[in-house]
């Protein structure tokens, strides 16, 4: 998994309240078990129209906001089913950062999984922060997961709080595979105490 330090991207705003996981990829996507190729299909419903064009009034097909990596959402985020292609699908297009005033449990536990940082905070934080994504190329944000902030176009921070345990898996790129292969000898050490025990 990739670690995350530091990330500066133009933020993509996404003016939506409880964004539910069929949302983020729909159903018929869902065949595959593959981590990639999923992010053409990322908001395809709303990506594009029925001939299959790009709907020009969706903010991931504007010019700004084509190459974001941070995307700054509505309310309760990730709800509904609980699909791990949702995270795939926004990290196959790019989105290495999520902020939201809330999210759905079963979602903001697989973007730690893939090594996606969502990042919750108060209102009145997420409306300043959609001002600044609404300014487009012109204003990009700086995550900092070390310091733990959030630092705008003009100089401005927002402050979030992550688990201690999230933070370092995410810094270091571990996931599940990775946090038990940093207990590989203790777990050689412990298979062969098992394999002398067989032979006694």
């Amino acid at each position: 998994m990739q670690p995350f330090t530091t990330l500066t991207s133009t933020p993509a705003p996404l003016k939506v309240i409880n964004v539910d996981t069929d949302m983020i990829i729909p159903k018929q996507y869902l065949k595959t078990i593959k981590r990639t190729g999923l992010g053409t299909a990322l908001f395809s419903e709303m990506r594009y129209k029925e001939d299959g064009s790009e709907n020009p009034d969706f903010v991931l097909n504007q010019p700004a906001y084509r190459k974001s990596e941070i995307l700054v959402a509505g309310d309760n985020f990730g709800c509904g089913s609980s699909r791990e292609h949702a995270p795939w699908a926004l990290l196959d297009f790019g989105i290495r950062c999520v902020i939201s005033t809330s999210f759905a449990d079963i979602f903001y536990n697989n973007c730690f999984k893939n090594g996606i940082l969502p990042i919750k905070v108060s209102q009145e934080d997420l409306d300043k922060l959609f001002d600044d994504a609404e300014r487009g190329s012109n204003a990009t944000l700086t995550i900092d997961l070390e310091s733990q902030t959030i630092k705008g176009p003009d100089g401005g921070t927002v402050t979030f709080e992550i688990d201690p345990f999230r933070k370092h898996c995410l810094i270091n790129g571990l996931d599940d595979i990775g946090l038990t292969m940093e207990k590989a000898s203790k777990i050689e050490a412990f298979e062969e105490k098992l394999a002398q025990r067989a032979w006694a």
